[in-house]
């Protein structure tokens, strides 16, 4: 898709009439790429603002590090779902537009399947698609003709994981996810005139995905004291192409005489495009205090920078193919430091066994528009779980987080978010043996 600068006329012209987005993202950054990169966290990681690769909770599942499985109890069946609402505000200069949405996030589940092997299962965010905006100028003819361009789409790509871990030796645990990945989306440009007998452009841009994603985990914990231990979290992501057939269609129409002509890329003869997901690299590292205390440091980086895109231009009046090229994309770093804090698990008051959490992030890009960087990412967050305390259940959790994230780039636009996450962990205890006296 050809890149087009992001101007101040369309803060005032996008979501008219209060749009509502079912993709989990209103942002016209998701036109870019493979779409907004999905937060793949549950609940309790987000209260730290996605920290997770160090952690191994007992009551938890935490995806972002399939190592973590061993740790999970080994009497209880742990159900995790998510949903969250958001109000983003975008701004450039002195415009500025508020939009809303609201997306069910996650649903996962996981058990103890044997002695120190965990096992994971669920369905999981990857990438969001979803903006609608346009932009309108005359052209400075006789007629004053205006013209309008408008931009949408819509769509993303979900993960269905399966995982293990297993831990073969005190404080060594390894872990894969083995995960199908699906989806589509649709991203839509329209060239049209107020004169009648101009013709209209429409450029089409869509891709299916099916195909696996495979993650590996490995965590190592080091005790340092009798209270206090650290732990080492590694993930590793395998890079590689996943099909999704990307498609353009050019169709150029007459309204006065109903006249259309349709050209589609791929070509009759070509072979079809794939997309790419890129290899992934994280470490962080989590130190623990009486189970009390933690504080942790993730890195993760995505080597997009040597990912391939479908990429349309214009050469004049040359139409030239619609192919994979390199140079659209940059390897993306990011940095998140959070911490949990629990006076007491199984404390005898309410506030002693509530956990706090807090968390901050930096993330680069990983698209380049117009031969600059992307948007960069800045967010910050602050968490509770709080414990579920009846007569039928003591061990189910309500994690509540609220997440602030800014996505700003050089002369483009600004778009912060302010986003409610809730999340409830059913926990229970579902494999005792009963005895009979």
């Amino acid at each position: 898709m050809k890149r087009k600068h992001i101007s101040a006329a369309v803060v005032m012209a996008m979501f008219c009439g209060g749009a509502y987005a079912q993709s989990g993202t209103n942002s016209p950054y998701s036109q870019y790429g493979l779409g907004i990169l999905s937060d793949q966290t549950a609940g309790f990681n987000r209260g730290m603002n996605g920290l997770g690769l160090g952690f191994h909770e007992h009551n938890q599942i935490n995806f972002s590090n399939p190592a973590s499985y061993s740790a999970l109890d080994s009497l209880t069946f742990i159900f995790d779902a998510g949903l969250s609402g958001q109000l983003t505000n975008f701004k450039e200069g002195g415009n500025k537009k508020n939009a809303q949405n609201a997306d069910f996030e996650y649903v996962v589940a996981g058990f103890r399947a044997f002695k120190h092997v965990g096992v994971s299962f669920g369905l999981i965010p990857f990438t969001n698609v979803g903006y609608s905006y346009s932009l309108t100028q005359k052209v400075g003819d006789d007629n004053n003709t205006v013209a309008t361009n408008s931009y949408s789409g819509n769509g993303g790509i979900h993960q269905v994981y399966l995982g293990v871990g297993w831990q073969p030796v005190r404080g060594l645990s390894v872990g894969v996810n083995g995960s199908y990945i699906y989806g589509e989306y649709t991203k839509t440009v329209v060239n049209s005139y107020s004169d009648g007998y101009a013709n209209s452009l429409t450029k089409n841009y869509t891709a299916d995905v099916r195909s696996y994603k495979v993650d590996f985990g490995l965590q190592y914990t080091a005790r340092l004291t009798k209270k206090d231990q650290l732990t080492l979290g590694l993930t590793y992501g395998l890079g590689h192409k996943i099909g999704g057939k990307p498609t353009m269609e050019i169709i150029s129409n007459n309204a006065q005489t109903g006249v259309a002509d349709t050209t589609r890329f791929p070509k009759v003869g070509q072979a079809d495009l794939e997309l790419e997901l890129p290899t992934t690299y994280g470490a962080g590292l989590m130190y623990d205090h009486n189970n009390a205390i933690k504080v942790g440091l993730d890195y993760t980086l995505q080597k997009w920078g040597s990912v391939k895109t479908p990429f349309y231009e214009t050469s004049g009046a040359t139409m030239n193919d619609y192919s994979m090229k390199a140079g659209f994309y940059k390897d993306r770093h990011k940095f998140t430091l959070g911490a949990e804090i629990c006076p007491q698990e199984y404390g005898m008051r309410f506030l002693q066994r509530v956990h706090y959490r807090a968390g901050v992030s930096y993330a680069t890009p990983y698209y380049i528009i117009n031969g600059q960087d992307g948007p960069k990412e800045m967010s910050a967050s602050i968490g509770f779980g709080f414990p579920i305390v009846n007569k039928w259940n003591n061990r189910s959790i309500l994690n509540i987080s609220c997440q602030w994230v800014q996505q700003t780039a050089k002369n483009y636009i600004t778009d912060n978010t302010f986003r409610i996450n809730v999340g409830l962990t059913f926990n229970e205890r579902w494999f005792a043996k009963w005895k009979v006296k």
